[in-house]
């Protein structure tokens, strides 16, 4: 199986796991769990536990992003398996930019974003280049 679609099933697992550790957090950080009005106490957050709320939609949004471009290469005739070095590196990226946001260094997190969003413009253009 090409490391697109490996990379692809293990970020999917990104935005949950960040939900349970921020779910956590969020329950350290007030003393309860809200669930009637979880993204009221989610607005009170602050420090760590605001980072990883935000590293979580972020997450999400570069899935769907990422997504969109595997598929894009897909149904090119790319050649998938010479898009495994953007994939791992978009892999990487995303294992870093949570650790980056939940430390708070912004410049480290901004770059490693773009060089993730750079990886899929990569896979996007060899995918249309490729038709």
């Amino acid at each position: 199986m090409p490391a697109l679609f490996v990379v692809l099933f293990i970020v999917t697992f990104f935005p949950m796991i960040l939900a349970f550790i921020g779910g956590y957090l969020r329950y350290k950080h007030v003393d309860n769990f809200d669930n009637r009005h979880p993204r009221e106490q989610q607005a009170e957050l602050t420090g760590v536990a605001s980072r990883i709320l935000a590293a979580q939609k972020n997450a999400w949004e570069a899935l769907i992003f990422y997504s969109a471009v595997t598929l894009l290469a897909f149904y090119s005739s790319v050649n998938l398996r010479e898009l495994s070095g953007a994939a791992i590196l978009f892999l990487a990226c995303r294992v870093l930019h949570p650790i980056f946001y939940a430390l708070d260094l912004a410049l480290f997190r901004s770059l490693i974003f773009m060089v993730g969003w750079l990886s899929c413009v990569y896979i996007a253009v060899r995918a249309f280049l490729a038709v």
